[in-house]
């Protein structure tokens, strides 16, 4: 297999290093081939300088993208280049590299087109804070509502994908906030998607994207992306089917 992993960057100075040579060290343990993609999103520290002495495929976004535009580079370079699996992990070190092999290998076995890392299946390592699992509860139950697919840690960014959905996201990825609306996606186009525990970390370096004060902003604004997600794509399927 030829697995691509995709690590998105910003202001990870403190990090990068630590995440890239973990990921390599289990690639050489467990013989896989395996490629780290950093994608440095317009990073304003020293990230950039960092991963350039790395063990990995640097890009380098000229502008700041956000989240969304970071993974989708790396997804659509994984797609342009024929891997057959891409693996997005997180620049902060919250997603540890040893749980790669078991992943990968559940994701063959049970063929799933994207595999989820969820830390609420064994409920060891680090379980976030109480108002995000409030919010990670409430996108699980409106998903759920919506595409009768329960997915327990709906915002993890410890995921595999497979080449059907690499495909897709290569066209198409959420930009901002997109794990929760992505589930959406795939559901709506028929892949298959799965979980299996992993026992992550807390962040190592790096600042959160969402303080505790723009938590509720953040459930209401991802709460309407996943609905117009929802509609557009229903919507595109009946046109289609006319």
């Amino acid at each position: 297999m030829k697995i691509a992993v995709v690590v998105p960057a910003f202001n990870e100075e403190k990090s990068i290093a630590d995440v890239v040579n973990n990921i390599n060290l289990i690639a050489k343990e467990n013989n896989l081939q395996l490629d780290v993609v950093v994608v440095n999103d317009c990073s304003t520290d020293s990230t950039a300088e960092i991963i350039s002495a790395l063990n990995c495929i640097a890009l380098y976004l000229p502008i700041n993208l956000g989240i969304g535009g970071a993974v989708q580079t790396g997804f659509k370079y994984a797609f342009a280049n024929d891997y057959d699996f891409a693996i997005q992990i997180d620049g902060d070190g919250q997603h540890p590299a040893e749980e790669i092999p078991e992943l990968l290998k559940t994701a063959v076995d049970e063929q799933y087109d994207v595999l989820i890392g969820s830390r609420f299946i064994s409920n060891q390592g680090f379980q976030s804070s109480a108002i995000r699992r409030f919010g990670i509860n409430y996108f699980k139950n409106l998903i759920r509502l919506l595409v009768d697919v329960t997915i327990n840690d709906n915002t993890s960014g410890y995921r595999v994908l497979g080449k059907k959905a690499l495909e897709i996201v290569s066209e198409y990825y959420p930009d901002e906030y997109p794990e929760p609306e992505a589930i959406v996606m795939f559901s709506l186009l028929k892949l298959k998607i799965g979980e299996k525990a992993v026992t992550m970390k807390e962040r190592q370096g790096g600042v959160s994207s969402i303080g505790k004060f723009a938590s509720v902003y953040y459930m209401f604004k991802v709460s309407l992306a996943i609905v117009f997600t929802f509609t557009r794509i229903k919507n595109k399927s009946l046109i289609l089917k006319k």
